[in-house]
């Protein structure tokens, strides 16, 4: 799930399969069953400063995007995974104005069609200019 803007800083903060549990779908089963969803996070940030640092105040908490990840995902009902994807990376550039660009990756690994597979996913990759 690389951004490949070569404006974005090559820094990276990457977050790999928050697991939630919650109630996204077209389907009324799943609205009321629930099933888990993997999102991934990679956040495209100059972490210069906060590496040279040491300190939090120059980069972004990994525990606050994951609380954001976790809060949307549970807290509000998407039809399309494409739009839990769309809020979650919105939000996270509207609260941490030091990501310049971000790629989040939402996976159904059981979303209900007719055929064997591993996972479905969906990237939505946004940047400042974008937001």
């Amino acid at each position: 799930m690389p951004l490949h803007d070569p404006a974005l800083p090559k820094d990276r903060i990457r977050l790999k399969k928050i697991a939630v549990f919650a109630y996204h779908g077209v389907y009324a089963e799943e609205a009321r069953l629930g099933q888990r969803f993997n999102i991934s996070l990679d956040c495209a940030i100059d972490l210069s400063d906060a590496g040279r640092t040491d300190d939090l105040q120059h980069g972004v908490s990994y525990a606050d995007l994951a609380a954001l990840v976790q809060e949307i995902a549970v807290s509000e009902r998407f039809h399309i995974i494409e739009a839990l994807g769309e809020r979650i990376a919105q939000t996270i550039l509207a609260k941490h104005p030091r990501i310049a660009g971000i790629a989040v990756t939402v996976e159904k690994p059981a979303a209900a069609i007719a055929a064997l597979f591993e996972t479905i996913e969906v990237t939505i990759q946004r940047n400042r200019s974008h937001a």
